[in-house]
């Protein structure tokens, strides 16, 4: 295994020796490891420790996880009730094979009763090592999923992820629009003061001028809108003209074709950053998604993340779905919650579609385990859109015709009322 990789370890007190072994183990082959725990033979019980390294499985802290107790099957069900989390109990490589190619499994349990320290570094290896890549085996992956999708969709709210009050917003627009499909040509009446929260309004036309991002904050201003969304050259003017509200400063990287190097991307998120950006919207390397390369994305996402966890700052990660299959669509959602993305976003507006009700649903269904956010963007011009788009799943929407939108929003509310 060349690949280095972030490991989160954790046993009770019957595999705390193995857990001990197989951190050396890891090591000692350059991955870095998170040992959750416990950390002597004194009697705990195995589901704290399965939960705990589950979470950081959950929240792309970690790659993988490995939980060992007396026979695996305790922390294997403990590990299973935290969202976003497959975890096996194995005894065998042809189980860990088979757990990792035919059901993704992130997290492996095993028995220290049941064994030694040198099979379970062969199960280890056999686990880390192995890809789920078949589509037949990934389709039956994406129908678990759906099925723990249901069970969020049953009680759960959008993720707080930049704003406090953006989960209560994102679940009162949905209550006010409905559960069912509904009939959005006579779209329910969202209060303007909580649909602007739901807004970046943007402007990235190659064209704008310093005037032009002027009067964008000055829009933003007025209506209250979440962010504006600027080309990176526009960042320092718009912190500036923003200064002392709380509309957010967006900024774009990799834009519009997401082409560059990796390093690139990072270099210029982090300027972004520094100049005041509070939000980053990347374009992921979509011929390296279209073509295979899962590494490479990743670590295209993985960069930008990793410099807007240091500035404090949200990721968006663009997936440009005109351009891409289902399955793509699907395998850049998954590569962007194992990077720690904090979104996925449909489009850049510059390609040759922009957002659909589809593919916001099956972005939103894909994203759920970890309760990303799901963007959508391009093409989005009327109340209506926003509201098909809401109903679909969004959670933040990226427009240009925000004010026209905003006034489309009044006029209806002031009729209902």
């Amino acid at each position: 295994m060349t690949q280095h990789l972030k490991v989160a370890l954790g046993a009770d007190h019957g595999g705390y020796e193995l857990k001990q072994h197989l951190i050396e183990y890891l090591r000692s082959l350059g991955h870095t490891v998170q040992d959750c725990g416990t950390h002597g033979k004194d009697p705990v019980d195995y589901p704290t420790f399965a939960e705990a390294v589950a979470r950081l499985v959950a929240a792309g802290a970690a790659d993988f996880g490995v939980v060992v107790d007396g026979a695996g099957i305790g922390s294997a069900m403990a590990a299973n009730k935290v969202p976003g989390v497959l975890a096996a109990a194995c005894y065998t490589e042809t189980l860990a094979r088979n757990a990792r190619e035919h059901n993704d499994a992130n997290v492996l349990t095993l028995g220290a009763a049941h064994v030694d320290a040198t099979t379970a570094r062969r199960i280890l290896d056999t686990f880390l090592s192995t890809q789920c890549t078949v589509e037949r085996h990934r389709s039956r992956v994406r129908l678990i999923r759906d099925i723990e999708s249901g069970a969020l969709r049953g009680g759960g709210s959008a993720r707080d992820l930049a704003a406090d009050d953006i989960a209560r917003i994102t679940k009162r627009v949905k209550e006010l629009l409905g559960s069912g499909g509904g009939d959005v040509s006579r779209p329910a009446p969202v209060p303007p003061e909580q649909l602007a929260k739901l807004i970046d309004h943007t402007l990235l036309r190659p064209e704008a001028t310093s005037a032009d991002i002027q009067k964008l904050c000055d829009e933003a201003r007025r209506y209250s809108f979440f962010s504006v969304c600027v080309n990176p050259s526009y960042v320092r003017d718009a912190k500036t003209l923003l200064r002392g509200c709380p509309v957010k400063v967006c900024c774009v990287v990799g834009f519009p074709l997401g082409a560059q190097p990796p390093e690139i991307k990072t270099l210029e998120a982090r300027r972004a950053i520094r100049e005041g950006a509070q939000e980053i919207d990347m374009v992921i390397n979509i011929g390296a998604l279209k073509g295979g390369d899962d590494d490479l994305v990743r670590r295209d996402i993985r960069g930008v993340v990793e410099a807007c966890k240091e500035g404090r700052a949200v990721c968006k990660v663009i997936l440009e779905t005109a351009l891409l299959s289902d399955e793509e669509k699907v395998r850049g959602c998954e590569l962007s919650m194992k990077a720690g993305a904090d979104f996925v976003k449909t489009s850049t507006g510059f390609s040759s579609g922009g957002a659909t009700v589809e593919d916001v649903g099956l972005m939103a269904r894909t994203v759920s385990p970890k309760r990303l956010g799901v963007k959508a963007s391009g093409g989005i011009r009327t109340y209506a859109d926003v509201v098909r788009m809401i109903q679909a799943g969004a959670t933040r929407v990226g427009c240009s015709s925000s004010v026209r939108i905003m006034e489309e929003a009044r006029a209806l509310a002031a009729r209902k009322g």
